[in-house]
């Protein structure tokens, strides 16, 4: 069965494509320091998109101790679409991470010179022991499967995945993020939802099937500071730290491809 050790081997390739590994193995680059120049303060509010919180969260925390000046607020994290509507409604928020380029395109008047920092694909997640057999795409329209909602990026890439094959699957639900399809899955509410290999990866609760054309389908992933910012230099600082060499190592081990 094409389950975790699929994932695995993935992340541990986006794991080298990310940190430009060849021959020997390189020691991880630790967290920097602060210095006594270090003179960035204040606040920062940071908006990402729900496959970012494992990889995010770690980042935040290395970033406050860089930077001991800086308190980094709980990010928001939710479904890339749901954070752009709130950007458009005028929410103040500094950093804004999104899953595809599209919801980036969406708050372009706001945010200033977006990057593209990772990758990331989608898998099949059944519950453990994958009770209903499910073994590639064709098997979902016959189980309770369920799909993030179209509008957010895991929800259109699903769907561009399912035509791709030409299949067509009533879903049980559509939820307004992939932590949520996770969550259904990990619950056996559902007997299987598509997530992103991230995703399925950090659980213990289910297992990942990688469908053959999973690879045709490719979230990038744009993040960039809001140029209406309370904070624009902590905001431009955290932007590099995630492009920098540290973000690179962090995705990396939370199994991002490289952009």
């Amino acid at each position: 069965m094409r389950i975790r050790h699929a994932v695995a081997a993935a992340a541990v390739a986006a794991a080298l494509a990310l940190t430009g590994c060849s021959g020997g193995s390189a020691a991880p680059t630790p967290t920097p320091t602060a210095t006594d120049e270090d003179t960035l303060d204040g606040t920062l509010t940071i908006y990402a998109a729900a496959s970012l919180k494992a990889s995010f969260d770690e980042l935040a925390e290395d970033f406050e101790k860089a930077h001991p000046g800086v308190d980094v607020q709980p990010i928001v994290y939710d479904g890339s679409s749901t954070l752009a509507a709130q950007i458009l409604e005028g929410a103040p928020v500094d950093v804004f991470a999104s899953a595809d380029e599209a919801n980036m395109d969406k708050v372009a008047a706001f945010v200033e010179s977006p990057e593209l920092f990772a990758t990331n694909t989608l898998v099949i997640a059944v519950p453990e022991g994958n009770p209903a057999d499910v073994q590639d795409l064709d098997d979902l329209p016959s189980v309770t499967t369920v799909l993030c909602a179209v509008e957010v990026p895991c929800g259109a890439a699903s769907q561009k995945l399912l035509d791709l094959v030409g299949v067509s699957v009533t879903p049980a639900s559509f939820e307004q993020n992939v932590t949520a399809v996770l969550t259904k899955v990990e619950s056996k509410d559902a007997d299987a939802g598509l997530v992103y290999a991230t995703d399925a990866a950090g659980s213990d609760l289910v297992e990942a099937i990688v469908p053959p054309e999973a690879g045709q389908v490719v979230n990038r992933y744009p993040i960039g500071a809001l140029t209406g910012s309370g904070n624009p230099d902590a905001a431009s600082a955290f932007v590099a730290f995630v492009l920098g060499a540290d973000g690179k190592r962090v995705l990396a081990a939370h199994g991002f491809g490289a952009p």
